[in-house]
């Protein structure tokens, strides 16, 4: 039985900031962000999205109907959680207004955790057919303002409907992981902000991925010509980058020049964005199928997923007949369509974040999302749906 990624809907807040000025205002060469860290807008989080609205309007893109009836287990994937009891996955599935008749909950392990939600799905299909699982990664990159990690800030959410037979991707049953308690990236719970080892996370990030690479390999026999493309987490997309050069060193330059040209088909819309934690590799994907013109049915995908602190793994797909045909197209329209803020107007909103107030009301009406954060009353999250 096929098993894998039947849909995915990506969703970020309305509001960006363009890199280069951010660059200015820093007193920094604007290539160090455009081409140093490789990103050039930088998604704008206001205070009436978290993690709850953000996965929410991910998944309302492109649930039907027939999903929501099919649908039993809700995993989100989070390090931006609201409650540290309650589940991401409660607020949302109620919101969606799917059944109650559905395990819900929430898994944590930096931007590793959704790759382990992919995979328990996966499992929970296996053992019942009939139903489908819905999986989100949704996330608020914050290191704080004037940080050496402002520039790899960011936020949104990706959700996926696993599914057997599905329209997208299935899942190939051999996968690679290896996990290490490494303090190269943190977030206390008295925090708000991350804390980060920068270098240190780049090149722990470069070594669990040659570690799980290899493995793979090792394991399944295939080679690097077996892959019509290789995915990567990007935290920043200079960094799945590195990654892949790291896989076609001494590769001959012709070959290698197909993986780079996928790469850049698949940093797209992460450029535009910024961070999504848990959700990076997997807009990475989307934005790979939405704007290659060279894969087809069939093709093998590499997925590289990192979460610091650490955890590797890495898996494969293969993409379904008529893939293209199943995606909605609507991320490049929703990209466009965000307004621009000012330095200070980021500076602003970044500082208005809700936090544990006891009783706060937000203003909902510039926030078109269809989902939105309206307050809180007794230390309970007012949600809305418009």
């Amino acid at each position: 039985m096929k098993i894998g990624i039947d849909k995915i809907g990506f969703f970020t807040p309305h509001l960006y900031v363009d890199m280069a000025k951010l660059a200015q205002a820093r007193n920094e060469d604007p290539n160090k962000y455009l081409i140093g860290i490789g990103q050039n807008k930088m998604a704008v989080i206001p205070p009436t999205q978290d993690a709850v609205t953000l996965a929410a309007n991910a998944a309302a893109k492109v649930l039907t109907v027939e999903d929501k009836e099919a649908i039993d287990l809700v995993i989100v994937a989070t390090e931006s959680g609201v409650d540290n009891s309650k589940s991401t996955a409660a607020y949302v599935s109620e919101l969606l207004g799917l059944s109650h008749e559905i395990r819900t909950i929430e898994l944590k392990q930096a931007c590793y955790a959704a790759t382990a939600g992919l995979q328990l799905a996966k499992g929970h299909i296996a053992l019942a057919p009939d139903k489908k699982a819905l999986v989100i990664g949704s996330d608020i990159a914050r290191y704080g303002l004037k940080t050496p990690g402002e520039p790899t800030q960011g936020g949104g959410a990706v959700a996926m409907l696993v599914s057997k037979d599905p329209k997208l991707v299935t899942l190939e049953a051999e996968s690679a992981y290896y996990a290490k308690d490494v303090m190269d990236f943190w977030r206390p719970l008295s925090q708000t902000e991350a804390k980060v080892d920068g270098k240190f996370s780049a090149n722990i990030y470069l070594e669990f991925f040659e570690k799980v690479y290899q493995d793979y390999l090792a394991k399944t026999g295939l080679k690097l010509t077996d892959f019509s493309a290789l995915l990567f987490h990007l935290p920043y997309t200079k960094q799945g980058l590195k990654g892949l050069r790291k896989a076609l060193e001494g590769v001959d330059p012709t070959v290698a020049s197909h993986y780079y040209n996928e790469f850049e088909a698949s940093r797209k819309y992460n450029m535009a964005t910024g961070n999504l934690y848990t959700g990076s590799l997997y807009l990475s994907l989307l934005s790979l199928l939405e704007n290659t013109d060279t894969l087809k049915a069939g093709d093998r995908l590499g997925l590289f997923s990192y979460g610091s602190g650490a955890q590797g793994e890495f898996f494969s797909g293969r993409l379904q007949p008529n893939y293209k045909e199943a995606l909605t197209y609507q991320t490049s329209e929703m990209l466009e369509m965000r307004a621009e803020v000012s330095v200070a107007e980021y500076e602003q909103i970044f500082s208005a974040i809700l936090t544990d107030d006891h009783d706060r009301k937000l203003d909902i009406s510039k926030d078109p999302a269809q989902f939105v954060l309206a307050g809180i009353k007794d230390f309970k999250r007012q949600y809305l749906k418009k």
